[in-house]
């Protein structure tokens, strides 16, 4: 964390899949701007259903076919009350994302939290594709998402 940085957090369901690859996706896109000094990001889930795992295989064969690099040790945790305070932005995958993360953040006041679609225009979540097995649909929402936050 640092404090002269926009403070990022991803959030999906298991912080396997979609946030993981929204976090390098986003990391690989501040690097290529040479931004590296103006953005700190992390990623993580709103269940515990996978903490300590590793990104999810089909998750880690699309980002390398796209070229976008990752830690290979990096595990799923859970967001905590106390990422309220660290980030700046909380940006959630999807609405089911939102809802169960008001159980761990009961509250916004700061205006944080937010859906990663949104900042396309669209109020469309991005799809797990845990579930419908597309994962290049999904790289390609989120890369056209953060390629966005970038230039806002």
């Amino acid at each position: 964390m640092a404090e002269n940085k926009t403070n990022i957090l991803f959030v999906c369901h298991g912080n396997i899949c979609r946030s993981p690859m929204a976090e390098f996706i986003f990391k690989a896109l501040i690097r290529a701007r040479g931004l590296e000094n103006r953005y700190y990001v992390e990623s993580a889930a709103v269940s515990d259903e996978e903490l300590g795992n590793s990104i999810y295989p089909p998750a880690k064969r699309c980002l390398t076919q796209h070229g976008v690099p990752f830690d290979t040790n990096r595990t799923a945790r859970q967001i905590t009350p106390a990422d309220y305070k660290r980030f700046d932005l909380i940006i959630c995958m999807d609405r089911s994302n939102l809802n169960l993360l008001k159980y761990i953040i009961p509250s916004d006041p700061e205006g944080k939290v937010r859906l990663l679609m949104s900042y396309t225009g669209h109020t469309r979540d991005v799809a797990d594709p845990w579930y419908t097995g597309n994962f290049e649909q999904t790289f390609n929402d989120i890369s056209t998402a953060c390629n966005t936050m970038l230039l806002k």
